[in-house]
């Protein structure tokens, strides 16, 4: 069988569009279909470590919220050591008395500064400072080691102890306290 020229025009034409339908479809239909592809592999990829993390937070979260029961037990106790009001009603008073059970009758207290407590979140540190103006080293001493016995809330900062000469046997003492008080 003999083709004509027209015939032979009509097959390489039904090829060359062949060929055309299956260029277009493989650059336009499919390749952009391929690299979305690729760039959303390669942002899943970068989310990997970002969902491993978040999974290691949850998992940090759910052993932390069944610690908290624990963990709030020391703060429920600091929180019932410290008298209601104001550090400035109660603290002078019983800081006072304890000085008096030991013997020490003359102390003046006064506040002289106030800053939120870094390591404990709704309590702040006030500084105070304590004015014993006649007093004997031993008794003193002792109602000092008593102090940081029995107040657990309560930070001696600095002790000044200035002796006079007209009076030897007892002493002048300045203190800094630091104590532990609510928001």
């Amino acid at each position: 069988m003999k083709l004509g020229k027209e015939e032979i025009q009509k097959i390489v034409l039904g090829v060359l569009l062949f060929f055309g339908v299956i260029y277009s479809y493989f650059n336009l239909l499919l390749g952009p279909l391929v690299k979305r592809e690729e760039v959303a592999s390669r942002g899943i990829q970068t989310l990997v470590p970002g969902i491993a993390a978040a999974k290691a937070q949850i998992e940090k979260t759910k052993q932390m919220q069944k610690n908290a029961p624990m963990a709030m037990l020391p703060m429920r106790q600091v929180e019932a050591m410290i008298p209601d009001g104001a550090p400035v009603a109660w603290f002078p008073t019983r800081l006072g008395d304890f000085f008096k059970k030991h013997g020490i009758d003359r102390v003046s207290t006064r506040i002289s500064g106030e800053m939120p407590d870094k390591d404990l979140a709704h309590f702040r540190k006030l500084s105070w400072a304590v004015d014993i103006p006649k007093t004997e080293f031993v008794p003193f001493a002792q109602a000092v080691a008593a102090l940081e016995n029995e107040e657990p809330l309560l930070e001696i900062g600095v002790v000044q102890i200035d002796a006079s000469r007209d009076d030897v046997e007892t002493q002048h003492v300045a203190l800094t306290l630091n104590n532990l008080a609510k928001q």
